[in-house]
């Protein structure tokens, strides 16, 4: 990138200025979204079914454990290339609106005969979409660094 002046030095921190206002407030958004996915969709498990006191930690384990990733991936994310953060926090909100969508279907919607089944597929799907978008995320990253000289 070249900069021809004092205007466009203006206009290059600005538009840095308001990525970065972009990207606090989506880190915001997403922190919110992933405690807000975490209690729902416990509760929603809670409501689904009441299978002995063993299972149902099982179950809470498995159905917070994308939350807890995320989350994790947030803490060590601080040093990230911006495209793995904002995909990052982009996946908080869609993994949170995903699984309450698909829990609160589950508890709220027609009768199913397994109920169970929805509570052990969401995280396996969520920890699938994680681990893809935050590799080609970062793969992108590593090749716009690469490349810039």
């Amino acid at each position: 990138m070249s900069i021809n002046g004092p205007s466009e030095i203006t206009a290059e921190a600005n538009r840095e200025r308001s990525d970065g206002r972009f990207l606090g407030v989506l880190r915001a958004v997403g922190l919110i979204a992933v405690a807000a996915g975490a209690v729902g969709s416990i509760g929603f498990m809670l409501r689904a079914g009441h299978p002995p006191l063993f299972l149902r930690l099982l179950f809470a384990t498995w159905v917070l454990s994308p939350f807890v990733a995320l989350l994790f991936a947030h803490v060590v994310s601080k040093r990230w290339p911006v495209i793995t953060r904002t995909t990052l926090y982009s996946l908080m909100v869609i993994v949170t609106v995903g699984s309450l969508a698909f829990y609160g279907n589950v508890v709220f919607g027609p009768p199913r005969p397994k109920p169970a089944f929805v509570f052990l597929v969401v995280p396996l799907g969520s920890w699938l979409v994680m681990t893809i978008a935050v590799s080609i995320a970062a793969f992108i990253s590593h090749k716009l660094w690469r490349s810039h000289p």
